[in-house]
This record gives structure tokens, sequence and C-alpha cells, in this order.
């Protein structure tokens, strides 16, 4: 049963943008940290941010300054702003929520993940 549900992903050319959505329950979303993970082909998935219940974020390194990870309690939707995209951003972005994306904001935690489908994003000219 799929509970968090992407939507936004597509081609782009490098230098542009893009904006993914996470539509999840609100039994799911209203008490869980929520994130965006990816992977690219061959890869290991990796966090790309991370978001609170409070609103405090992190962003892997690779993506501080382009990315924006932000929550709409009132839409129980997470979104990702993805500026400045590079052809290293190419890769299958998944939606979490959940104990694993709570510990990567360094919060003990022992709650049930949850992953959406992924959404397929792809930089190139």
């Amino acid at each position: 049963q799929v509970q968090l549900v992407e939507s936004g992903g597509g081609l782009v050319q490098p230098g542009g943008s893009l904006r993914l959505s996470c539509a999840a329950p609100g039994s799911i979303f209203s008490i869980n940290t929520m994130g965006w993970y990816r992977q690219a082909p061959g890869k290991q998935r990796d966090l790309v941010a991370a978001i609170t219940t409070g609103g405090r974020t992190k962003y892997a390194d690779s993506v501080k300054g382009r990315f924006t990870i932000s929550r709409d309690n009132a839409k129980n939707t997470l979104r990702l702003q993805m500026n400045s995209l590079k052809p290293e951003d190419t890769a299958v972005y998944y939606c979490s929520a959940g104990g694993t994306t709570a510990q990567a904001m360094g919060i003990r935690s022992s709650r049930y993940d949850y992953w959406g489908q992924g959404t397929q994003v792809t930089v190139s000219s």
C-alpha cells in the first residue's frame, strides 16, 4: 500500500529548476521527520535533504545553496525546490518519513519507515 506519493520529476537542462512534491497521509506527515533521498544507477541511496516536524533542516553538501526542502503542514505535503541543476543530480528521488530519516537528523527514533515509489529526475542537455 503506497503511503507517500511523489510528483514533479522530469527532464531538465543543466542550470534549470524542478520542484518535487510528496503527498502523505496526515497521520504520517504530522509526526514524522520527512526527507528526500536519491539513487543514481549503480550507486547507493543517499540523503538529499530532511526536515523535522519543527522545521529544522539538513542538506547534503552537494546540494547546499541549490535545493530547498519545505513542508506544508496544511496540505500534508513535502516539497523539494531544486535550482541550478547539474547532470550529477540525475537520479531517482524518493520521499521518506520515519525513523531512518530522523536518525539522519541526529534524532533517536525507532519509528516505522515509509518510502515513496520514486520519481525520475534527469538533468541533460
